[in-house]
């Protein structure tokens, strides 16, 4: 029998969302759709498929190491943004996953231990725990935020980083700019902040803040990005991280040697400079969610308002109504997430997808409320 640390016995594998391919085949229907994996509905951009079609031809070559191109086309994607981001700032990875999971691994260490929210995305928990890192998980506050002034009274001599999701994800919720504010002035300069902006692209609150205007209020942050969501590459993998030299310098010499393929490359470089697909896409995550947010509120169901594109939404008070719904919905050929793994097994997130997903998803979920009476 192999024997592995009790932090390995201790974790529950992370359960992706059930392919569409999958829900056909055993339930015998045509046509599923997918709401449950925050993915980008619109497609890909034709930029990106035309730059990965001229791309086949060199896949017997390794890719480069460095990803010079990719991490330049990051540079002057920012720049036109109006912000100041040195090439050697730039960390990119196998999506923001292992840029979090590098990062970690890399910067703590021995009994060092990290801060994070509570009902925040599952894969910290299991990147600390698969590294045997202590953790101060800090419940969110009553309306699912990020709760700023827990995490900052959670910060003791030992703490070497703070994990923080805006938006957040599964919850959809923000901590403001306010907020944000009185934590970088509360935190030793030497804890490491990271900042994880997976759904940035999709926020719009006026006092939602970007985490790369507050570089230079705190000295040792990390913002990573991704453009799995609004950017329409979940199935390349690919994100990036833009930080202080010396920290993005560390985690260079964790990185496996090829930690980007040759795809991921040139399609992270033709989506970072399609802008008109980006700004479709952030048009139809809008107009996505302020259809749904009518819908709920007519049918008077409880959801959390999001800045990102998935809704969080209560189904009832008893622990087996988020199961119900989902598999009702599931035999409706419509794939939603679960999230008792939250410890919310009485809700669901969907999300939101192109417009004619929406009203079908609308159609049972109301139907599923009406048998469910």
């Amino acid at each position: 029998m192999v024997k592995v640390g009790q932090n390995i016995l201790g974790i529950s594998p992370y359960k992706p969302g059930k392919p569409i391919s999958e829900v056909e085949r055993e339930l015998g229907i045509k046509s599923a759709i997918k709401m449950a994996s925050n993915e980008n509905p619109t497609g890909i951009s034709p930029k990106v498929r035309e730059a990965l079609i001229d791309a086949l031809s060199d896949l017997n070559l390794y890719p480069d190491g460095n990803a010079f191109y990719l991490k330049q086309a990051i540079v002057d994607y920012h720049k036109k943004l109006g912000e100041n981001v040195d090439f050697n700032e730039v960390f990119v990875g196998n999506g923001s996953n292992e840029v979090i999971d590098i990062a970690i691994r890399t910067l703590v260490k021995g009994d060092e231990e990290v801060v994070l929210s509570k009902l925040g995305f599952i894969a910290y928990e299991l990147i600390l725990n698969a590294a045997d890192i202590k953790m101060h998980l800090i419940p969110q506050t009553s309306d699912f935020t990020v709760d700023i002034d827990g995490i900052i009274a959670a910060v003791n001599e030992k703490t070497k980083m703070i994990c923080l999701i805006n938006p957040n994800n599964p919850t959809g919720t923000y901590y403001t700019r306010e907020k944000f504010e009185k934590l970088l002035k509360a935190v030793p300069q030497d804890v490491i902040l990271i900042v994880d902006e997976a759904y940035f692209d999709f926020a719009d609150a006026p006092d939602y803040p970007n985490g790369l205007d507050y570089r230079s209020m705190h000295p040792n942050m990390l913002v990573c990005r991704t453009l799995s969501k609004a950017f329409g590459l979940s199935g390349i993998r690919l994100g990036y991280a833009i930080g202080p030299k010396e920290i993005v310098d560390y985690m260079n010499r964790v990185r496996e040697p090829f930690n980007t393929n040759s795809l991921a490359q040139v399609a992270g470089i033709a989506a970072l400079q399609d802008a008109g697909y980006l700004e479709n896409a952030i048009k139809v995550n809008r107009e996505g969610r302020e259809y749904l947010y009518r819908e709920f509120d007519r049918l008077g169901v409880r959801y959390l308002p999001t800045q990102g594109n998935f809704i969080l939404i209560k189904i009832g008070e008893d622990e087996n109504s988020g199961f119900e719904c989902y598999d009702y919905l599931l035999h409706k050929g419509i794939i939603v997430r679960m999230v008792k793994n939250y410890g919310l097994p009485n809700w669901i997130r969907i999300s939101i997808g192109l417009m004619n997903q929406n009203e079908l998803f609308i159609k049972y979920f109301e139907e599923f409320l009406k048998n469910r009476k």
